[in-house]
């Protein structure tokens, strides 16, 4: 089944208001810019997503939380972007912040067909007991908090602990950047541009994928193949240019002559 589409806005044009979309990417590193850019022009909102970060204020996810696209996220880090730091403290935006291994494993687990598992992280805190501050309200007050999770004790390796009950994330929508894909979307990412792109891409419902080179079927040796293309619906050929335009999100140089 050949997958690819004829451009990105075609890709995301049924996507709409209020779905949850599950976003790849580490930072600005592997994130599906193209798709991310095409959906902010398509002017979809009210949307929840899922991702390890919210990208920095001009880029990435930054885009569609700076138009206030976004009602809801649930991520791991957000501390390059002031905008959502002041959107989340004014009661604009709802924040589910989760352990990183955490988020990861709820999008592998929604791929999997898995409803959710038990892990020892965020036990004794917040995380397991609720209470964290998911949306504040206009006057700084805690309006909506997080509730309080199952947990259960187990033993392992002759040592008992307590674990939390997290559940799996099946998103509407993934969207997602490889650097080689074929026309039946089996897909290769670049070295740690894989990051949270296969989970990702497992969770969604629907799957769309921007990839920097697009090659026929059987091109990619089966042992290559780091997400096989059963997860993935829709696949979008990026021009030179676009697979080129990758940011660096924080650039350190030394002065000439500088030595260390």
């Amino acid at each position: 089944m050949d997958k690819v589409v004829a451009s990105a806005a075609d890709a995301v044009a049924d996507i709409p208001d209020g779905a949850t979309i599950a976003v790849g990417g580490f930072g600005l590193c592997g994130i599906p810019t193209v798709i991310l850019r095409a959906l902010l022009e398509q002017g979809a909102t009210n949307l929840e997503a899922v991702s390890n970060n919210a990208g920095v204020d001009d880029a990435g996810l930054g885009l569609l939380l700076g138009a206030h696209r976004l009602r809801r996220i649930v991520a791991s880090y957000v501390g390059e972007n002031k905008e959502f730091a002041r959107q989340y403290l004014s009661g604009e935006l709802e924040v589910e912040l989760t352990p990183q291994g955490t988020l990861a494993e709820r999008l592998r687990a929604g791929g999997s067909g898995i409803p959710g598992f038990y892990t020892i992280t965020g036990a004794g805190t917040q995380i397991a007991d609720g209470g964290l501050p998911w949306k504040y309200a206009e006057d700084g007050s805690v309006a909506v908090s997080s509730p309080a999770k199952d947990t259960r004790e187990f033993s392992t390796f002759g040592q008992t602990n307590t674990y939390v009950l997290e559940e799996a994330i099946a998103a509407d929508f993934a969207l997602v950047r490889a650097a080689v894909g074929d026309r039946h979307g089996n897909l290769v990412f670049h070295e740690s541009a894989r990051n949270f792109n296969p989970i990702a891409a497992m969770s969604g419902k629907t799957t769309i994928v921007e990839v920097e080179k697009l090659v026929e079927p059987g091109d990619i040796d089966p042992h290559d193949v780091q997400l096989p293309g059963v997860y993935v619906h829709r696949v979008v050929e990026l021009t030179p240019a676009q697979a080129a335009d990758k940011r660096i999100e924080k650039l350190t140089v030394r002065e000439p002559g500088q030595e260390g």
